[in-house]
C-alpha cells in the first residue's frame, strides 16, 4: 500500500491565507483606532460644531525671585498655585521677563513673570473634551509614549490596507471589481487632492 504525500500548497494560496489571517486579526486589533481617527477627523474638520474653549486670565506675585532667576522654581510655583498641567514646552528669559508655556492635549497655559518683582500674568486655555481628542488625533502635546501608539496605529492600518488589497487581487471572482474600485477610487482621491491644493 502506497501513500501519497499531500501536495504542498502553491505559494499564492499560502500568501492569500496569510493575508486573510493578518487582515482579520489586525482589523480587529485596530478597529477602535480606526473609529477614533474617523470620529476625531470629523471633529477636527468642524470645530465650530462643538465650541467649548474657555480662557482664564490670572495675575499675582511669586515668592521673591532668586538672583539669578531660577526658572524651574518659578515654573513649579506657578504649577502648584494654579494646578497647571502638562509639560513645560517652552521657557526662557528675555531681559527682565521670564516666560513659560505649559502644554497638554486640549490645554495651554502661558505665563510671563517679571524676574525683579515676581509679578506675573497667566493665561490658561482649556478646549474641553473635543479639544483633547482633536489634539490626540494630531499627536500634539501628548508625549513620546502616545507617539508610539500613533506609529503602531499607522503601521496596523497600512498592513490592514495592503492585506485587503491582496485579498481583492487573490480572489478571482472579485479581482476585476477590486482593480476597478482601486483605480477609480485612487484616481478620484488624486483629483480631490489636486482640487483641494489649488
Amino acid at each position: 500500500m502506497t501513500t501519497t504525500r499531500p501536495r504542498p500548497r502553491p505559494l499564492l494560496s499560502r500568501a492569500y491565507a496569510w493575508a486573510r489571517t493578518l487582515h482579520l486579526y489586525l482589523s480587529m486589533l485596530s478597529f477602535l483606532a480606526i473609529l477614533f481617527f474617523a470620529l476625531t477627523g470629523l471633529t477636527l474638520n468642524h470645530p465650530e460644531w462643538f465650541g467649548g474653549e474657555r480662557t482664564e486670565r490670572l495675575q499675582g506675585h511669586l515668592v521673591a525671585p532668586a538672583n539669578p532667576p531660577d526658572l524651574l522654581s518659578m515654573a513649579e510655583e506657578l504649577r502648584a498655585r494654579h494646578g497647571l498641567r502638562g509639560r513645560v514646552a517652552e521657557h526662557g528669559l528675555s531681559g527682565e521677563e521670564a516666560f513659560f508655556s505649559f502644554r497638554a492635549p486640549g490645554y495651554a497655559a502661558d505665563a510671563f513673570v517679571n524676574v525683579k518683582t515676581g509679578a506675573y500674568q497667566l493665561t490658561v486655555t482649556s478646549q474641553g473634551l473635543v479639544g483633547v481628542l482633536n489634539d490626540l488625533h494630531k499627536g500634539r502635546d501628548a508625549g513620546a509614549r502616545y507617539g508610539l501608539f500613533l506609529d503602531l496605529s499607522a503601521l496596523f492600518l497600512a498592513v490592514v490596507s495592503l492585506t485587503g488589497l491582496l485579498m481583492g487581487l487573490f480572489i478571482r471572482r472579485v479581482r476585476l471589481a477590486s482593480l476597478l474600485t482601486l483605480v477609480l477610487g485612487g484616481g478620484g482621491m488624486l483629483v480631490w487632492f489636486f482640487l483641494a491644493a489649488r
